[in-house]
C-alpha cells in the first residue's frame, strides 16, 4: 500500500489537483484520499479503475508492479 499511496499522491500533485477534487472525481471523502496516500487504507477495485481512468495510468503502475504508467 505504500507504493500505491506514494504514486497516487505523486500523480495528484503533478496534476495540481486537491484531495477534495480527486475525492469528488472518484466518489470518496477527502479523509479517504488522505488515508490511501498515507498507506493506511487501500481501495476497492472499482475505485482503483476510476483512479486509473482519471489519471490515465495502468493499475500495474499504481500498485507498484510496473514502473511504466
Amino acid at each position: 500500500m505504500e507504493i500505491f499511496g506514494a504514486r497516487l499522491r505523486q500523480l495528484r500533485t503533478q496534476k495540481g489537483e486537491s484531495r477534495e477534487a480527486l475525492g469528488q472525481a472518484i466518489g470518496v471523502s477527502v479523509s479517504q484520499i488522505s488515508e490511501m496516500e498515507n498507506g493506511r487504507k487501500g481501495t476497492t477495485l472499482e475505485k482503483l479503475v476510476l483512479i486509473c481512468r482519471h489519471y490515465q495510468v495502468s493499475a500495474d503502475y499504481l500498485l507498484g508492479l510496473s514502473d511504466e504508467c
